[in-house]
């Protein structure tokens, strides 16, 4: 029998601290305890944490409490996880609830220089189509996902990567400082906390579009238990959600977990790797065909920030696709072949600042048996 953690979306997180968090902090108690290949079925927020309801208008814009973002439900406990493995998190299920919202908000997004008007859109979801009345005549297939999936970073990993995207502001980059304006929980995990708007080592904030029902997403473990959380439901998005937002929504996702010990011993890179093992024959959403992928962000070889970067993070999700093969067996120039002719290079995100996340996709249909 699954394991549920059932949420009230008419109250903000704040109001429900004990069902999850805001920031990443190892400290952050969980909320449930589970056994590897336990379902698990997470009731979640949306991104912005309730704040803009169908009601709302694109003046309420200007009021978002933005250190509410993004309300996470979680940490899980995944029982005999330790620091050095992986935590694959297997998506069995995504269902949307019935409204969500598309938001331009100033001085976010790709075209933030040059598209500062609020602008609010709001979306009916039936029949696996998302349709609104501020967009007459269109109607967006529904592909549901998870925008945020992420285990809980250690101490040291809190303080190097704050440490480094304060370097990066200090040259001029858009980096999120820590902020206890909003957080949860309230004390010093909120207050030392990473806010959770750029995507890191840990996973996090990646808005990866193909990580819909079926696929299958390995994290490194960094704490004892991994501490797994995730929110931010999206029930479509165009590759690089341009404005900032896509079809965000509410979800209840089902999910599984495998512990993959010592994985992250042994491989030279951090980043996590997914795959889409499963094809589910769903008429109501479009479902991409089996892959298996990685991704790269603008982190140097020295671990610094070089934010916004594409040609760094297409040059990191290449090299850690081309590690990956190396781990199949095949040598470093077959790799670096099988990438030029199979490997789809897709930009992710390019709002999620400073780590834009540029998604390395490899069609299994291209290998032999296993």
């Amino acid at each position: 029998m699954a394991n549920r953690v059932p949420i009230n979306r008419s109250l903000r997180l704040f109001e429900e601290p004990h069902l999850g968090h805001n920031r990443y902090h190892p400290e952050i108690e969980p909320i449930l305890a589970v056994d590897a290949g336990t379902e698990v079925i997470l009731e979640t927020r949306d991104g912005v944490d309730g704040q803009l309801p169908p009601t709302a208008t694109a003046a309420d814009i200007a009021a978002l409490d933005t250190g509410a973002v993004h309300p996470l439900t979680g940490p899980i406990y995944v029982n005999g996880a330790a620091p050095g493995d992986g935590l694959e998190i297997e998506f069995l299920d995504i269902a949307p609830e019935p409204t969500a919202f598309t938001a331009i908000i100033p001085g976010l997004g790709f075209l933030r220089d040059v598209i500062a008007t609020p602008f609010l859109v709001h979306w009916q979801i039936a029949d696996g189509w998302a349709t609104s009345a501020q967009i007459p005549g269109v109607r967006i297939p529904g592909a549901p996902f998870m925008g945020v999936s992420a285990v809980a970073p250690s101490q040291t990993e809190v303080d190097n990567w704050r440490e480094r995207e304060a370097r990066w502001a200090d040259k001029g980059g858009m980096a999120l400082g820590p902020d206890p304006a909003g957080a949860v929980p309230s004390g010093s995990c909120g207050l030392a906390g990473l806010r959770t708007l750029p995507p890191r080592e840990n996973g996090g904030n990646f808005d990866v579009k193909q990580l819909t029902k079926g696929s299958k997403l390995v994290l490194p473990v960094f704490v004892d238990g991994g501490l797994f959380s995730t929110g931010d439901g999206h029930f479509a998005q165009g590759d690089g959600e341009v404005c900032v937002t896509a079809v965000e929504m509410g979800a209840t996702v089902a999910v599984r977990f495998k512990v993959i010990k010592d994985l992250y011993k042994t491989r030279k890179f951090r980043a996590p790797v997914f795959s889409h093992q499963n094809y589910f024959a769903d008429p109501k959403y479009a479902v991409p065909e089996r892959f298996l992928g990685v991704m790269g962000m603008p982190i140097d070889a020295d671990g610094e920030n070089d934010g916004e970067n594409l040609t760094l993070a297409c040059r990191n999700a290449l090299l850690n696709m081309i590690e990956l093969l190396q781990e199949r067996g095949f040598t470093q120039e077959q790799a670096y072949v099988i990438c030029s002719v199979a490997v789809d290079l897709r930009i992710s995100n390019v709002v999620d600042v400073p780590n834009y996340v540029v998604s390395a996709l490899l069609p299994e249909a291209i290998f032999d048996g296993d």
